[in-house]
């Protein structure tokens, strides 16, 4: 008996055969999975609760991972410079751009320098993101199987990634000896949306309410950020959009202040011209009266291969200004950005927690925000636009716009100017701040800082068609409450239109009676002439204008280049009256040729759809799609709405433009409304993949559940992660 006893006992181990190793994470994990709980209110919005910030951390990048793990782990791809171990070689060279400026070792380091708090947050977000791939064995990721909490400072929107971006890949492919692949060419009859950001902040003397308001108006990609709430016992509560991956709410509020993200205009990133020369195996470079050694230094690039991974290795160059990006007449170009990827980090997520427009400013003071000006609220009444948070002290005298001489010791940074001596405005007399991605002198109409007293580098840009319309909104009003607020940003007049198409009708009436065009376009320029300028689904005038101003816009804009000013200043008063009936005949005919009649109304035209949860959106004419009434910003509307067509398609189709939108009142309690583009998850059989597409296509913003008491009766269960 005792034999049998024994051979089953065997028997039965080896059927189970060895037994999986134990993950000596799990019982963390879970310990702190406990501590968390999400509720997701009707439009499947995270709501997260966790004892301690880090327990929020962890619990907002769970519900994260749960809507879109292939785009939080794509923007790890991409910051790290990782991108090709997923899409292959073609994106080596966009890798390489990464690592030139994103060192893990120094990463590494820079965790270990961090402060207490801020490690325990880093810690956090990377055993929720293990958790989520724990729990979730079948989401295979492209690459990073395992998050450490370094990789965190990676991303920490200074935004140092987005600097990085502006090194040009050919440029730099060709200097590294390195093809670019996967650059997706820009095809001469496609035009770029402006990209950027509205923001308006509206003072207590303003609103019918005696309360500040603050208007959250990012122009993204779509799908680009989750919209989610992290709180906790320790002081958190946050509202807002969240980047994917990132642990700070970028763009929100709390219950006492809120900011709003702007892309700025700043001259903040330099190149310098290196004098360059070989010395013996290596190379030196000029600087005053010294010659200085370049550095070197391999990089070494994995790709994926069809049998596994491949990787390819590079000598890169760099002196104490940066990198080396490219060569400019026998010259070395290298590239100076801010690298703070700690300070950013603390100042991203210290933000949230401040109430009050004094504390905000104390964590100004890191000047790690380098592309972003800031338009802030907050429940004192104050409102306030910052301009950009990093603007290093340079000699005025040189031309920062252009590469400047490196071996000339005067061009070298000093400090950051600080935050009271930047173009900002604080509580103007004329209680509104706003901006469009224009220049700050024009922030609050009358009350704007003054363009002369501050050095040039301070700001390179200039105003905008949306510039002008928020100057016209804003001051239309004395009492503006949350709904016309919304309304304001919504305003279908498009001043740029209103320039541009008397020019067109007067051109067209000074065609002589017997010219080819003046029969043709005459129906068309009859619409035209009756217009208000303003879009709308049902507006043919819309339609017609949009495909002249684009096809007009491509004809003059290598001119425009040639003559050193911008297509706006060519089509407004250089242009010749040929140009202006040439693109209108252009116009008629691809709007004829696509839908059988030149007078085919914009909501059958411009149009928004999502049928799959691709990072990279496919268009089809045949499936279901929703008509869009605004337009593009390049025209002055505020509301963004970038379309275009594409190679199997008639219709336009938006894939940037207003994406997360919000209307925020500060008094006793905060109020906000909402709307996200399309819809929270990524996933098409989810009930928010596009519940939320109506609202967005119609402006119709909902109302946001900021209180515990407000999700009873508008929330599924609570749930802990990993439950």
């Amino acid at each position: 008996m005792r034999t049998l006893l024994i051979s089953i006992l065997t028997a039965a181990a080896l059927a189970c055969g060895p037994s999986a190793p134990v993950n000596p994470d799990l019982a963390r994990w879970e310990q702190q999975a406990a501590s968390v709980t999400i509720t997701r209110d009707n439009w499947g919005i995270p709501h997260i609760q966790g004892k301690t910030d880090a327990d929020a951390v962890f619990g907002m990048i769970y519900a994260q991972a749960e809507d879109d793990f292939n785009r939080v782990e794509t923007n790890y791809l991409n910051s790290m410079g990782r991108l090709a171990e997923a899409e292959g070689e073609g994106a080596v060279v966009q890798d390489l751009r990464m690592k030139l400026f994103i060192d893990p070792t120094d990463l590494k380091a820079q965790y270990e320098k961090a402060p207490e708090w801020l490690k325990k947050l880093m810690n956090g977000w990377a055993d929720g993101l293990n958790y989520y791939l724990h729990t979730h064995p079948q989401v295979k990721p492209r690459a990073i199987t395992r998050f450490e909490p370094w990789m965190a400072l990676s991303f920490s929107e200074g935004s140092i990634g987005g600097d990085i971006e502006s090194v040009n890949l050919k440029a730099l492919g060709a200097f590294y000896n390195a093809e670019v692949k996967t650059i997706a060419s820009i095809d001469p009859g496609e035009l770029r949306e402006p990209s950027g950001s509205n923001g308006f902040a509206i003072a207590p003397s303003k609103t019918a309410s005696k309360h500040a308001l603050l208007w959250i108006n990012p122009h993204t990609s779509f799908f680009f950020r989750e919209e989610l709430q992290m709180t906790s016992d320790e002081g958190l509560n946050a509202y807002g959009a969240v980047t994917w991956g990132q642990f700070f709410v970028y763009q929100g509020f709390n219950a006492k202040a809120g900011w709003m993200h702007t892309s700025s205009s700043v001259d903040n990133i330099d190149e310098f011209a290196e004098t360059v020369t070989k010395n013996g195996d290596g190379y030196v470079y000029k600087y005053g009266s010294q010659e200085r050694a370049v550095s070197t230094a391999t990089i070494t690039v994995p790709y994926k291969i069809a049998s596994g991974m491949a990787t390819k290795a590079f000598t890169v160059y760099r002196t104490h200004h940066g990198p080396v990006v490219r060569e400019e007449g026998g010259k070395w170009i290298t590239v100076r950005l801010m690298q703070e990827p700690l300070k950013a980090l603390q100042q991203s997520y210290g933000r949230t927690k401040t109430h009050n427009y004094k504390e905000f400013m104390q964590v100004m003071e890191l000047h790690s925000n380098s592309s972003n000006n800031t338009l802030f609220a907050d429940a004192e009444g104050n409102v306030a636009y910052f301009h950009s948070n990093f603007i290093p002290k340079r000699n005025p005298s040189f031309d920062w716009t252009k590469p400047v001489d490196g071996g000339n010791p005067e061009t070298e940074w000093g400090d950051p100017i600080p935050v009271s001596a930047t173009p900002n405005v604080i509580n103007p007399a004329n209680g509104w701040v706003y901006n469009t991605n224009n220049s700050p002198w024009s922030a609050a109409g009358p009350n704007s800082p003054k363009q002369s007293d501050y050095p040039a580098y301070v700001d390179s840009g200039s105003e905008n068609p949306r510039g002008v319309h928020a100057i016209r909104v804003l001051s239309a009003k004395t009492d503006f409450t949350m709904d016309t607020v919304r309304d304001a940003a919504f305003d279908s007049y498009q001043p740029e239109f209103a320039l541009l198409i008397p020019t067109l009708v007067k051109a067209w009436d000074q065609l002589p009676a017997a010219h080819a065009m003046k029969a043709k376009l005459a129906a068309p320029v009859a619409e035209l002439r009756q217009w208000d300028f303003r879009w709308g689904v049902t507006s043919v005038a819309n339609t017609v204008a949009v495909y002249w101003g684009d096809a007009f816009w491509r004809s003059i804009s290598a001119e425009a280049r040639k003559a050193g000013v911008s297509e706006y200043a060519l089509m407004e008063t250089r242009a010749t009256a040929a140009q202006r009936i040439d693109a209108l005949a252009s116009a008629v005919d691809k709007l004829t040729a696509d839908f059988g009649k030149w007078n085919t109304p914009w909501g059958e035209v411009n149009r928004f759809q999502r049928l799959t949860g691709d990072i990279v959106q496919p268009f089809d004419d045949k499936g279901p799609s929703i008509p869009v009434g605004f337009s593009s910003a390049r025209w002055g509307s505020l509301a963004s709405f970038g379309a275009r067509a594409y190679k199997n398609t008639k219709k336009m189709y938006g894939t940037s433009g207003n994406s997360f939108l919000a209307i925020v009142e500060f008094g006793d309690t905060v109020k906000a409304k909402a709307v996200t583009a399309g819809g929270l998850n990524s996933d098409p059989r989810s009930p928010h993949f596009n519940d939320q597409a109506e609202r967005y296509a119609a402006g119709n913003l909902r109302d946001v559940y900021f209180y515990p008491d407000q999700l009873k009766g508008n929330s599924t269960a609570p749930y802990h992660p990993g439950k």
